[in-house]
């Protein structure tokens, strides 16, 4: 994103708006939360542009792109996003329980 602000600022334009969107669930059983990640988002490995930006990162599968845990460190992942420069941030909740959905629900409205 540094790319992106350089560029705007050579040209006198504000920095853009950069939206991240990742599947999230709080847990306490992250391997099952990835596992279930890579099916339910599997199709993303196999078009041409989310394939070419996993490649870029090193992600092998759409459990690599999931952020899971616990409520502080799905909270801090977050955090480091907007950090790096997202400026707007789209949560796909997957949780596999009531619980995981009222935590997942707890944490993301705690950062808004």
């Amino acid at each position: 994103m540094p790319t992106l602000r350089e560029a705007a600022e050579a040209a006198g334009r504000p920095a853009p708006r950069v939206e991240a969107s990742f599947p999230v669930c709080v847990t306490d059983d992250a391997d099952a939360a990835r596992a279930r990640a890579a099916q339910l988002f599997a199709i993303y490995a196999q078009l041409p542009s989310y394939r070419a930006m996993m490649d870029k990162e090193g992600v092998a599968d759409a459990s690599g792109l999931a952020i899971v845990g616990s409520e502080a460190e799905v909270s801090d992942r977050i955090k480091d996003l907007v950090s790096a420069g997202v400026t707007d941030f789209a949560a796909a909740a997957f949780p596999s329980n009531p619980d995981e959905a009222g935590r997942t629900r707890a944490v993301l409205k705690s950062l808004v």
